[in-house]
This record gives structure tokens, sequence and C-alpha cells, in this order.
């Protein structure tokens, strides 16, 4: 079992019975033999980092942890029993892992016994059973170092995003750089702290940055050789479907936020790449962009290969709260369809179930429950009232 606190990772184990008193000669033989049994451990060969199986990604998490949520489905759960209720209080720590002054706000990756970790500009290989570091990958970047994430994992490489809006490839085996690329230009505003999604040989990877006028978007990148292999913009171009929900004549959806900051989910059974958007700019003054602001504050289904929109859903046209939409959706499948569920940035409970199959850009959520106050300049036409409508529904 893990916990995080102040940079630390706590292993704990059950606890030990008491030896009992033992004669003085025995004592002293058996502080002999713990001394052998000591010297020996420090002997044993650290674990060595292994690849990993790619089909692991196609399977509930349960021996290994090699994707931000776990898995696919975003459930972020693991069936293993072995710690439960009944022993919960035997627990003790076994090792601590001490990242020297780094803030942990990192989901380890765990794969082969190796926990993969990381902070901003940071990555540690980490033996999992004994504690011991493996490796520390370290660089010096600008941008802002607000926190991270986590990893993506792709055969014998790890990829992970910087403060500078870089994605860096490294072998686990020793953290040296395979390669660097530039996701965005830094000096725009841009950052990135957001835990890369592989899916086959895609790397996906997301942008922050809503501090300045720049436009979000997810890059999908070639985990060989860096290359990108499509952009999508959360901000459409002018003439593109999605632009009509943005001011004519006007240059706001070139600067019109909706930042990709969380890693999404993942359908193979669809071949649909779910993620979330970031709110609009201005983030809080939408005066200058009337209309509904797509694709911020949205729900996308994208094509991984080819990175085409299949659908989207809006929780939050034209957001003037900074709500966003970005955190993970949970795909459950029941017989034929797909709850997703979700909540704000800000902790306002949604619950949304939606039917993923459908490639309709106006698909309706199948049944939406929301507990928060509605703005008077939310639109309260049609099926959106059950968007800003404060009740309870059974899902």
């Amino acid at each position: 079992m893990l916990s995080q606190s102040n940079g630390a990772i706590k292993a704990k184990r059950s606890k030990a019975e008491g030896v009992g008193q033992v004669s003085a000669n025995a004592g002293r033989a058996l502080a002999f033999i713990l001394l052998v049994i000591l010297a020996l451990s420090a002997r044993m060969p650290i674990a060595a980092a292994q690849g990993l199986d790619a089909t692991a990604l196609l399977k509930p998490a349960t021996d290994t942890w090699p994707t931000y949520n776990g898995d696919y489905s975003g459930a972020r759960y693991s069936t293993l029993d072995q710690i439960s209720a009944k022993n919960i209080d035997s627990l003790t720590l076994a090792w601590a892992f001490r990242t020297h002054g780094h803030v942990l706000k990192s989901t380890p990756l765990e794969v082969n016994g190796i926990l993969y970790l990381t902070a901003p500009d940071n990555v540690w290989a980490v033996d999992a059973r004994f504690g011991r570091e493996i490796w520390h990958y370290q660089r010096q970047s600008e941008g802002d170092h607000i926190g991270h994430r986590g990893l993506g994992m792709y055969k014998n490489w790890l990829y992970f995003t910087t403060p500078d809006a870089h994605l860096v490839c490294l072998d686990a085996k020793d953290g040296k750089v395979r390669w660097d690329v530039e996701l965005a230009d830094v000096k725009l505003g841009y950052f990135s702290t957001m835990a890369p999604l592989v899916i086959r040989d895609h790397v996906i990877a997301g942008v922050s940055g809503d501090v300045t006028d720049v436009r979000g978007f997810l890059k999908s990148i070639d985990p060989e050789t860096g290359a990108t292999q499509w952009t999508w913009y959360t901000d459409p171009d002018p003439g593109q479907p999605g632009s009509e929900t943005w001011p004519k004549d006007s240059d706001a959806i070139l600067h019109g936020g909706g930042m990709t900051w969380m890693t999404g989910t993942y359908d193979p059974d669809l071949n649909l790449l779910y993620w979330g958007t970031g709110n609009p700019n201005p983030v809080l003054a939408g005066e200058g962009r009337p209309g509904d602001n797509l694709y911020t504050c949205s729900i996308v289904a994208l094509n991984p290969d080819t990175g085409k929109l299949a659908w989207h859903f809006q929780p939050s046209p034209h957001d003037v709260h900074d709500w966003d939409a970005t955190s993970c959706w949970i795909e459950r499948t029941d017989s034929t369809w797909q709850r997703h569920r979700s909540s704000t940035k800000h902790g306002l409970p949604e619950l949304t179930r939606m039917d993923a199959r459908w490639p309709s850009q106006k698909r309706r959520p199948l049944r939406t429950a929301r507990w928060s106050n509605p703005a008077p300049t939310e639109r309260r036409t049609g099926w959106r009232r059950a968007l800003i409508r404060r009740r309870i529904c059974s899902m």
C-alpha cells in the first residue's frame, strides 16, 4: 500500500512479533546472525527496470499499474484484496523514499517491481520492494513548476511532460534521454503537467497555460522518433465546425483557451479517445466571446489514429466560472452502452451518463445530475436545463 506525504513515499507492512528475552550469549549470537543477513542483503542486486507488455494496458490493474489511471477505463481501481478492513490497522512502515525537497503530486507507475514517479523536471525509478533508488533524472527549465501528474510508458521507454512544455523520452533502464521535443512555446505561456497516455504507437500529450491568451490542443507523438503525428485544437480554426460558436470578425477563437491538462481515457473496442477540456479565455469575462465557445469546457471523442473529432458534449457552454470539464471520464460498460462520469474542477459534483457509441456532434446525455447554482447568463433552453437545475437523478 502506498501513501504520499512531504515528498516521501511510504510503503507499509504488517507488524512483526517481538522476539522476547534471550540470554546474553544467545543475544550475541542473534546479533551476529542479523549482521550477516544485513551484509548479504546489502549486496543483493537492485531490481532492474524492464519493458512494459502492451497488453497490460488492456487489462484491469492488478499486479501492475502501467498507466496514469491504472488502465484505459479511468476507474483507478484495483481488485487486489490482500489489504482489507480487517487488517488495515496492522500495517506499519516498511521503507521511506525521500525526494529531498521535491513535492510529489504524481501517480507512480509500477511495472515489474519498479516504481516510476515524478516531480517537475524530475523522474525517479525506485525498487518497490526495498525503496532503493535505481536512477534519478533531473533537468532545468523555465515555465510553471506548479506540480506534475506522472508518466506514460511504451515498451522500454518512459514519457513525461515538462514545465517548459516539452515531451521527453527516457530509457526506463537507466533514465538516459532518448529524445526531447517541444510541444509548445513556453514564451507564450504554455507549460505541461499531465501524464501522457499511450495508445498503441501514439503518445497523447496535452498542455496547460490559460493564464495567457493561447488556445489548447492535443498532440499525438510517435513513441520511437518523437515526430508529431497529428494535432487537434480545442478552439477550431475559422470556418471549421464549432467556429460558429465564437464571434465573427474577431480573432477571439485563436486565443480561446481550452487547455488539456488532465489525462484522458480510451475505449479499445470503439477505438475512441475521450478527453476533457478547460475553460475559455478570458476566463471570467465572457462579453468579448459571445456563443458557446466550442470546444472549451467539453468532453470530446477523437480517433487516436487520425485526431479526427467523432463527437463532443459541452457541460458548461460559454463558461464564465472557470468550471472546466477536465476531470477524468470513467467508462463503464453495461450491456451495449457506456457511462461517462466526471466532476467539475472546483469539486461541484456532476454525473453524466452518456452513450459513447454515437458519433453525433449534438448527442445529448442520457441523464445528468448536477448540484450548483446557475448564473443568470447561463442558457436555460432545451435539454441544457438539466445541466443547471438543482436536482438529483438516479443513475
